[in-house]
């Protein structure tokens, strides 16, 4: 086994004072056990420690720097572990895989400290057992303000996995959570609850004629045409492609069928006004109705406002069917 540190006289004590386990130790109490500790020398770019890989080291950074990543080796820098810094050690003090990549960030030397003779060090030295609490205490409050941090993100990855980026609507996933809720308070309320499924109608051909950019300034088009005409507790969403869907609480079947041909009408620009046309672009809309039926659950009015939805392309689209 190579020895870890040549200690004599004055260099040894200062050489210590640079790391953060050992500030304010004395060299003879751990002399003994630094000759039992190993170097290690890890090129730049080198995987150190990983999840799933156990470990029973301390890493002490000598020269040259570490950087831990989360989630993947490509993944977030989370901190920057320069000379004097360690790592590993609490995967060994909480007996568990660690839960980062570590990760040479240039040619590093390292002090290497078996899990067996941290203890011993513990024991023989009160400065460096308080030094490790303190190291311990930091990586909470270093996890803590990575957590705090990564919070908004969360938030915004949980927003944008529920929003549909074109449309600015909500998405199916949206659907799946805030369907079933007003279902839910309709049928506990004895309230008609009524969907709309809305194909536009021919959108390949559309997309053929006019191309991608003028597809989706259609279905943007057609996305404020709906948040304009159905009331704000209707929930509208972008079921997917060129197809949306509106939940209409406290709406039954007769109704609904009369509100989806005002709208199918202001979208294909028939309203007499003009005012909510898309003013040149041959869009039209079919529409799907139903109505849930006692007992029935989102999976039910999904198929019935499909099938309705059929019937209207089948009747030779731009037409709203029940």
């Amino acid at each position: 086994m190579e020895q870890a540190l040549a200690m004599n006289s004055d260099y040894k004590r200062s050489l210590l004072q640079a790391l953060e386990l050992f500030r304010g130790v004395r060299p003879d109490d751990v002399q003994d056990l630094l000759q039992r500790c190993d170097r290690r020398d890890l090129a730049a770019g080198e995987l150190l420690l990983s999840p799933g890989a156990k470990n029973e080291h301390v890493f002490i950074v000598l020269s040259g720097a570490l950087k831990v990543h989360v989630g993947s080796p490509g993944g977030p820098v989370v901190a920057t572990m320069e000379t004097g810094a360690c790592v590993g050690e609490m995967s060994i003090i909480e007996d568990r895989d660690p839960s980062a990549y570590v990760i040479g960030a240039e040619n590093t030397h390292l002090l290497v400290i078996h899990q067996s003779v941290l203890w011993e060090m513990v024991d023989a030295s009160h400065d460096f057992a308080k030094n490790l609490l303190v190291v311990m205490s930091e990586r909470v409050r270093s996890h803590n303000r990575v957590i705090a941090d990564s919070y908004g993100e969360i938030r915004k990855f949980e927003r944008h996995a529920t929003t549909d980026a074109l449309t600015g609507l909500g998405n199916r996933h949206a659907m799946e959570d805030s369907f079933p809720r007003e279902i839910e308070r309709c049928a506990k309320n004895e309230e008609p609850v009524s969907l709309i499924m809305i194909d536009v109608d021919n959108f390949k051909d559309f997309n053929d004629r006019f191309g991608h950019i003028a597809g989706d300034r259609a279905l943007s088009a057609v996305s404020r045409i709906l948040l304009k005409k159905f009331r704000p507790r209707d929930v509208l969403v972008r079921y997917g492609g060129d197809e949306f869907a509106v939940l209409l609480p406290q709406i039954g079947v007769t109704s609904a069928v009369e509100i989806a041909d005002r709208v199918r009408r202001s979208i294909s620009g028939d309203t007499g006004d003009g005012s909510d046309s898309l003013i040149q672009i041959p869009i039209r809309v079919s529409m799907g109705v139903a109505q849930l039926p006692a007992h029935g659950n989102l999976d039910n009015l999904i198929r019935a406002a499909d099938a309705a939805l059929y019937r209207a392309k089948h009747a030779g689209r731009d037409t709203v069917s029940s």
